[in-house]
């Protein structure tokens, strides 16, 4: 694995890490945040984009061609709206078919082990609403402890979230600059410009000791999914 993209023989680039990002909104069309930050990262070389519910609408999740995209990438990025507190079923449904015992886990499943797991998602509430004191009383971070302890358990690398808080009062130009900065992150986990040691113990890797910015404050508390 290199720091920084390279040229094979046949003029083909080589990035440091690939990247797959699995997107889980059952309402896509109605999502102005979760849109747009799809599309400032679809494109981008070196990066698989899967949209999970335009994929598996019957949720008749094919494992075996799931495991083969997991296998072939070194980076998984889960993008979507936080669900009551966790993620859309789709996504639940794909982690209870996929990360098989004896594949995922267990003695003999080692397939994904060393690889990150990071989750890029969206908050109605403000990020104020998301701690001890908050109207929501826990941290995003918090709330993903199940699924940091199954990243764990399949021997993954779990990555602080990517948070977009505040997006039912969030402007174009915020929208914008979020989905700029997502770019940015997923370019720079791509081409070997991030490092685990540098993230660990950040609670969001969106904080301004992350990509240099202040977090903002916009929208408002409550857990509504509308508009993500």
């Amino acid at each position: 694995m290199t720091d920084r993209p390279e040229t094979s023989g046949d003029g083909a680039v080589r990035f440091a890490r690939r990247v797959l990002i699995l997107l889980a909104h059952p309402a896509l069309e109605k999502s102005r945040v979760n849109r747009r930050l799809m599309a400032a990262v679809r494109d981008l070389p070196g990066v698989t984009f899967h949209d999970l519910y335009q994929a598996y609408p019957n949720f008749h999740i094919r494992v075996e061609r799931e495991q083969a995209l997991l296998a072939s990438h070194d980076v998984v990025i889960f993008q979507h709206p936080l669900f009551w507190y966790s993620t859309p079923a789709l996504l639940k449904e794909w982690q209870d078919l996929v990360l098989q015992h004896g594949w995922a886990y267990g003695t003999d499943g080692t397939a994904l082990r060393g690889k990150w797991w990071m989750h890029v998602l969206t908050a109605g509430g403000r990020r104020s609403a998301y701690r001890r004191e908050g109207y929501n009383r826990y941290t995003v971070r918090e709330l993903l402890v199940p699924l940091q302890q199954t990243a764990n358990l399949c021997g993954m690398e779990f990555l602080p979230p990517f948070v977009v808080h505040g997006t039912l009062g969030m402007t174009p130009g915020q929208i914008e600059d979020h989905a700029a900065e997502y770019r940015v992150l997923v370019e720079a986990i791509r081409d070997g410009g991030v490092e685990l040691g540098s993230l660990q113990n950040l609670d969001q890797v969106n904080d301004r000791d992350a990509l240099g910015k202040r977090p903002r404050e916009t929208g408002t508390d409550g857990v509504s999914n509308d508009a993500r």
